[in-house]
């Protein structure tokens, strides 16, 4: 017997079978430049791929506002369908985002399957996800995404019997109010699940802030290079791949600095344009671990088109999770495959480093810039520790960065670089906060 998981993704992941033939659509807005647009679409492009699906043509349309029926307008409608007739296209994917109504109409005219950005994102997630949290989170969007698009009739096309990028959603459903109702269980489910597993994670943090030790978080733009980082920091064995959102489920490892301090290192869920709000809200249990962190390691690729782009796509969802205050380093990654742009790319983000997560170039540079910034977020603080209280003097050294250690009459005098939880924790042993 499937599982709830199983029967959403149903509709969702694709058949391996086959690698169906797609036609990818924009409509350009003012404000947005032709060459925003091709990138736009280039990165769409590799989405399909991801999702197991091949790109057999491309159509763009220059509008003012979106068509309220068909998102294009109906002279372009008609050639959408010819060139969909020419190229054999199984499924058209919106680099939009279409309102359920202009799905249902495109696919009446065009007789086969209109989806968009969204759906293509959470077919891949679904593809991706592994844990128990992570697929109740995918799981989650999923129906969210398919309760408002449950009036879509039978018969879009008759591929759509036999599965693929554009059966993932819909199609045929026929005891609409039934259905309804057993999504929004499911939802009530899914969301009450999710709190609990908020709760057990909550715990875990506070364990590991009362290890004193400093949090930093990964993020970046998908595949930006974060999991080849953590992986070269801490022999993590992350899986890391050259796709898009290869790591869905965060992974943390402990790290220790230059200086010897020891900090606590957690990959994310990567960033993209137009992240699905859906998808940021089921996630939120998982994003917010970059929203709490003390400090952030933006991961950005230096050999991409537009790093600027990627680095104002991820500071927006960083905003909506409420992690634009933490502070945050930007590592301009895969340098060995932009050896000459990286270096401008650093002069021209003040702060930054150039890493090769690969070949390990700039890591150490990017290690010792991370140790001197998180030890400006510490206090140094004077401790009178008995001689007998080893347990003690082991603490200081495991958690902060004993800076002097002076031998007095009534035990060592020790001055530290601690995080307020630390000294907080050994609140009893502090003589002087000396910074």
């Amino acid at each position: 017997m499937s599982s709830p998981y199983q029967e959403a993704l149903s509709s969702t992941l694709i058949d391996r079978t086959i690698r169906e033939k797609i036609v990818l659509v924009a409509v350009a807005l003012p404000g947005e430049t032709d060459e925003q647009v091709d990138q736009s679409l280039d990165e769409l492009e590799l989405l399909v791929d991801t999702a197991g699906a091949d790109v057999a043509g491309r159509l763009i349309q220059r509008r003012d506002a979106p068509d309220h029926t068909w998102y294009i307008g109906k002279g372009k409608v008609d050639e959408l369908k010819e060139l969909c007739l020419a190229v054999d296209a199984d499924t058209v994917v919106f680099d939009n985002e279409l309102a359920p109504a202009q799905q249902f109409n495109l696919e009446k005219v065009l007789g086969r399957t209109a989806i968009d950005r969204t759906a293509v994102i959470l077919d891949i997630f679904g593809q991706n996800a592994h844990t128990l949290e992570g697929k109740a989170q995918v799981e989650l969007a999923l129906l969210r995404y398919r309760l408002p698009r449950l009036r879509r009739g039978k018969g879009a096309k008759l591929a759509q019997q036999r599965g693929g990028v554009g059966a993932r959603f819909g199609g045929g459903e026929t005891k609409i109010e039934v259905d309804r109702r057993r999504i929004m269980r499911r939802i009530t489910k899914l969301e009450s699940d999710l709190k609990d597993l908020a709760a057990t994670r909550d715990l875990q943090r506070k364990s590991r802030r009362r290890s004193g030790l400093a949090n930093v978080a990964i993020v970046g733009y998908t595949n930006a290079g974060k999991s080849t980082l953590l992986n070269r920091l801490t022999d993590a064995g992350v899986l890391s791949e050259d796709r898009l959102f290869a790591t869905l489920d965060p992974t943390t490892r402990r790290l220790a600095l230059p200086g010897g301090e020891p900090v606590l290192l957690t990959d994310t869920v990567g960033f993209v344009r137009s992240l699905p709000h859906g998808l940021v809200e089921a996630f939120k249990g998982t994003l917010e671990v970059a929203a709490l962190a003390d400090y952030l390691v933006h991961v950005v690729d230096a050999s991409s088109v537009d790093p600027d782009g990627q680095i104002t796509a991820v500071r927006e969802v960083l905003a909506e999770i409420g992690g634009d205050e933490v502070p945050e380093l930007i590592v301009f990654n895969k340098s060995d495959l932009a050896p000459d742009h990286a270096p401008q790319l650093v002069v021209d983000h003040p702060g930054s480093v150039a890493v090769s997560a690969v070949t390990g170039d700039g890591i150490e540079v990017f290690l010792r810039t991370l140790a001197d910034r998180l030890r400006a977020l510490t206090n140094v603080v004077e401790l009178l520790i008995p001689y007998d209280r080893g347990d003690v003097i082991a603490s200081v050294h495991r958690e902060g960065e004993v800076v002097s250690t002076t031998e007095a009459e009534k035990g060592l005098t020790v001055r530290a670089r601690l995080s307020d939880a630390s000294a907080g924790r050994l609140a009893e042993f502090v003589v002087a906060d000396v910074t």
